[in-house]
């Protein structure tokens, strides 16, 4: 018999299967997010940490397997039930996914109006804090995704992510694209608004300075299965071969100390 999520996990993934062109591409995975953590999920290209996130939200059916969500299994929920669901969470995608045909203004508002009943002044309203809260000037609200830098598409979209004033953050690859510094400055970002919101996070990185700034605990996949859940210390300390190589190879460096 499945067990109920911990008090402390926010998600909780039991025994997760997901099948995509008749392939096991995630295959008996088990792991837990944590109440208030922002948790780093790594492994190798192909590994399935893009895909177990897109399950998670429910953007990719799972074969078998419980993906348990504050308390619920997701699965189970009625249509509605899982609308109101989704609105504890807010998920940025790798390369943004903003609407090329709305401003930034506009993308922000799109949850909104999906999901709240509220006027129009005060979803502008509400859309100029999301902006404020993500670093980003009033001028922003106007332009296009085409008119943005990759950073600004970032922050615009995290904007977006914050607009039903989630719970839960799923981050895929969020500094994927940005120079060091812009990169650094978004773990940063990320850092604040958990602390600031008691938000809960789960990142899909490959980012070796993100998990040493932003991440309290790391989860590594291998082939679809779960390969070691710990801190970056543990992780470190692990003779598995993948794991010395990813944390200890050339690129590496600055975790060191």
């Amino acid at each position: 018999m499945q067990q109920a999520a911990a008090p402390s996990s926010v998600v909780a993934v039991s025994d997760l299967v997901v099948t995509l062109g008749g392939r096991k591409i995630i295959d008996g995975l088990d792991f837990d997010v944590r109440r208030g953590e922002i948790l780093g999920l790594i492994g190798p290209s192909g590994s399935g940490k893009s895909v177990t996130m897109r399950a998670i939200v429910g953007l990719l059916p799972h074969t078998s397997g419980v993906v348990d969500v504050l308390g619920r299994d997701y699965a189970s929920l009625t249509r509605s039930e899982r609308m109101q669901t989704e609105r504890n969470w807010g998920v940025l995608f790798q390369q943004g996914a903003l609407f090329s045909s709305l401003t930034v203004q506009e993308n922000i508002e799109f949850p909104m109006r999906e999901h709240l009943d509220l006027s129009p002044s005060l979803r502008r309203e509400v859309a100029r804090i999301k902006l404020d809260l993500v670093g980003l000037p009033a001028t922003a609200a106007q332009r296009y995704p085409s008119e943005l830098s990759g950073g600004m598409i970032k922050r615009a979209a995290l904007a977006r992510a914050l607009a039903l004033d989630p719970q839960i953050l799923f981050l895929d690859e969020p500094t994927a694209g940005l120079d060091p510094i812009g990169a650094g400055k978004f773990d940063e970002l990320i850092v604040t608004l958990r602390d600031t919101l008691d938000l809960t996070v789960l990142m899909v990185t490959h980012d070796l300075d993100s998990l040493a700034a932003a991440c309290d605990r790391i989860v590594a996949l291998a082939d679809g299965k779960l390969l070691m859940a710990g801190t970056l210390a543990e992780m470190r300390a692990s003779d598995h071969p993948w794991l010395r190589e990813y944390f200890h190879g050339p690129r590496a460096h600055n975790l060191e100390g």
